[in-house]
């Protein structure tokens, strides 16, 4: 199974980011889509698990704060802000979340944290990112997707 992680995009849903999107089978989002049309046009393209982050209005009132589910053998748990994580993750494998805009993968105490980075609006001059996570059963691969560096001059 592959997957495309995403985060933060902000209203902003670039042209590769898509073509991305069209070779996975699921869109994992851990928030801050900011808008109904996003989802909509996110949900046309892939199943999609998402949670709500702390620019999502009203309009995403029904999504929720944290997602707990198993695909392809793996446990995952996702979350917006990594400091909402529950103290007890004994039963998941892999971490997903966002917020800060910055790439980021650790391997902690048996479990894999990832956060995906910002592909949507630019801020800050930090790298535009997302992974794909590929699944095997039990086993995955992560692949870090860089869009745009901090060193690029162009600033979307």
């Amino acid at each position: 199974m592959k997957i495309a992680v995403l985060s933060d995009t902000h209203g902003l849903l670039r042209p590769e980011v898509i073509e991305i999107i069209k070779t996975c089978d699921v869109v994992f989002h851990s928030g801050d889509i900011d808008t109904e049309d996003l989802f909509n046009q996110l949900s046309a393209l892939a199943p999609l698990y998402i949670v709500r982050g702390n620019n999502d209005k009203e309009w995403a009132d029904q999504l929720p704060l944290t997602l707990r589910f198993q695909l392809d053998g793996i446990r995952f748990f996702m979350v917006h802000d990594k400091k909402d994580l529950p103290p007890d993750l004994s039963e998941i494998d892999v971490v997903i979340f966002g917020h800060s805009h910055q790439y980021k993968e650790e391997r902690k105490n048996g479990l894999f944290y990832l956060n995906p980075g910002s592909c949507g609006k630019r801020r800050f001059r930090l790298d535009i990112t997302m992974a794909v996570l590929e699944t095997n059963g039990s086993e995955f691969q992560v692949k870090r997707i860089s869009l745009i560096t901090a060193s690029d001059k162009i600033i979307p």
